[in-house]
């Protein structure tokens, strides 16, 4: 891109009910984005919301032509409300973040920079204080270390949605239209030249983070059946295992039948059950992995958008 030409920059910045947040994070964003010679817009995309916060953001787009407003018909989730941000957002570059204050806005000119450079994926990644143990600190190592052994696509631990992507990027991300949607998996899949840039993730400005543990291990389930067969492998390691256990009993079982030795053996009835009983499980295992990728190849061929767009504003 010529140094003479000024980018357009598109920010993605999904909201569920934030109304004590957003003209706080609006104010904040504003500050940064004055000082950066560049054409910016701004996709506020209100994922059905219920409190005030449409509201306040019909408002910050009245006084601020920069901000469209994107209003989905209801609560969509997270990743869905970033997809429909990304299908409208036609910059050079577009920038994804979280309006909560945990992505700092004050990164957003080092992602320009690097993007000017010429990588198309300038990923965020969140360093942890190495000081500091947390519930969340813990499993998210923990997925991240899960998923890049099982999956064939790396992802960098800590990553978050907060990230800078080049036009050709985001029309090869909006090629893919999967209704169960990873994105940081999905971006990392793309393969396009990528760099990491740390952050040290900041306090929330108010209220409290909308992704619940469920909603975090619904995400997480997402991204292991999306990116992997992994499970389906378990379940069939599992089933040769036991083989091979039956095979050993009968063996043992026979040796005494050679031997003329049939009085010693046991009436085996308990461990007939055990035996029964565990390969019965190990079979409703396989048949419920099995039950969950059928489940999302039903999604799939629903072929059901994503989202819905309620309302579409640009006041």
């Amino acid at each position: 891109m010529s140094p003479k030409r000024k980018s357009k920059i598109d920010l993605v910045i999904p909201v569920y009910n934030e109304e004590g947040v957003i003209e706080q994070f609006h104010e904040l964003i504003s500050s940064v984005l004055d000082g950066i010679p560049a054409t910016f817009n701004i996709y506020f995309v209100d994922d059905g919301s219920t409190d005030g916060t449409a509201d306040m953001l019909r408002t910050i787009a009245a006084s601020d032509p920069r901000v469209t407003l994107l209003t989905l018909s209801r609560n969509f989730g997270h990743q869905a409300a970033l997809t429909a941000g990304l299908d409208n957002a036609i910059g050079d570059f577009v920038i994804s973040m979280d309006c909560d204050g945990q992505h700092p806005p004050e990164m957003i000119p080092q992602m320009i920079e690097l993007l000017n450079q010429g990588y198309d994926i300038v990923q965020g990644q969140r360093v942890e204080d190495a000081r500091v143990f947390s519930f969340k600190q813990i499993t998210s190592a923990g997925f991240y270390a899960l998923i890049n052994r099982i999956s064939g696509t790396q992802m960098a631990p800590g990553a978050a949605d907060f990230r800078g992507m080049s036009r050709q990027a985001v029309d090869a991300l909006k090629a893919m239209p999967e209704y169960h949607r990873f994105l940081r998996g999905m971006v990392s899949w793309l393969g396009y030249k990528s760099v990491i840039l740390p952050y040290h993730e900041t306090s929330r400005m108010a209220g409290k983070s909308k992704y619940s543990l469920g909603k975090m291990f619904r995400l997480a389930l997402d991204a292991i059946f999306s990116f992997s067969l992994m499970p389906l492998y378990i379940g069939l390691s599992a089933g040769v295992m036991f083989f091979c256990f039956a095979a050993i009993e009968m063996f043992y079982v026979l040796s005494f039948w050679i031997k003329g030795d049939t009085s010693t053996l046991a009436p085996g009835w308990s461990s007939l059950m055990f035996i029964i009983l565990t390969v019965s499980g190990m079979i409703m295992t396989l048949l419920g992995f099995i039950g969950i990728y059928v489940g999302y190849i039903f999604h799939e061929v629903k072929n059901r958008p994503v989202y819905l767009i309620k309302r579409d504003e640009n006041i």
